[in-house]
């Protein structure tokens, strides 16, 4: 399962905001318009890899459920869509797997849990890198129409679009690596941990009230508990000091 946040509310004074992860007025259109490409690229991309790993590692239960594709619209959550709108956090349909199938299953339960992040990983260094060829557009080229085309009017939003995709992807990837239930963090801990079914359930089942409560607690405050947004800030500002952040 993957859990997402809107990202910051961009304004005509800043094209790069910092990045923080809170509740950032999820009901600006423009935000959501701008946020909309690279969340459900995110998501979709999170939740195939899921899918393949487990498929790849002799499970194809997600594959029968027709998880393995790249189609949005099997694996976007309506209700946690919705949220994602409405409240500014959201979630995923996660993906199904039968731990029975798998020749190594705590290994296999790893991988399978860490496949989604790590495509958020490189879903971000690749519209890192977009933006980082924009940025060096001026040493290649002096020419004033080129220029023109990539600095001003409508490409600043394409550029915008991209940046708001960079900085869901980072969030993504950190957000789910925390070891909270149900996050993919926990799954990844509790394979080495190996604990007995009864136990992990209960955790489990006490996770996801205490992950939404954290969650509300720091959208709505100024409290600080998870700091995904300093996180988000610190390596954006390391592989891309350009942008000034």
């Amino acid at each position: 399962m993957v859990y997402t946040f809107t990202p910051p509310q961009t304004t005509p004074h800043s094209l790069f905001p910092a990045p923080q992860y809170c509740y950032t007025s999820p009901m600006n259109w423009q935000n959501i318009l701008y946020s909309l490409p690279g969340i459900i690229i995110g998501l979709t991309v999170h939740e195939y890899c899921h899918a393949f790993a487990a498929n790849k590692l002799g499970d194809h239960t997600a594959r029968d459920l027709g998880r393995l594709t790249f189609n949005p619209l099997k694996h976007i959550d309506l209700i946690g869509f919705v949220f994602l709108i409405i409240a500014g956090f959201g979630w995923a349909r996660p993906v199904q797997f039968n731990p029975e199938n798998l020749a190594h299953p705590r290994r296999d339960k790893a991988i399978i849990a860490a496949a989604g992040p790590l495509s958020n990983l490189v879903l971000a260094l690749f519209f890192i890198a977009l933006i980082k060829v924009w940025l060096a557009l001026p040493a290649f080229t002096s020419s004033a129409a080129v220029l023109t085309f990539f600095f001003t009017g409508s490409f600043l939003t394409v550029v915008d679009v991209i940046f708001h995709a960079a900085t869901i992807n980072l969030g993504l990837l950190i957000f789910n690596l925390l070891p909270i239930p149900p996050l993919d963090g926990s799954h990844i801990v509790f394979s080495g941990l190996n604990l007995k079914k009864e136990i992990e359930a209960a955790i489990m089942k006490l996770g996801a009230p205490l992950l939404l409560i954290v969650i509300l607690i720091q959208n709505r405050s100024s409290i600080t508990i998870l700091p995904i947004g300093n996180l988000i800030y610190a390596i954006l500002r390391f592989l891309v000091p350009q942008l000034g952040l």
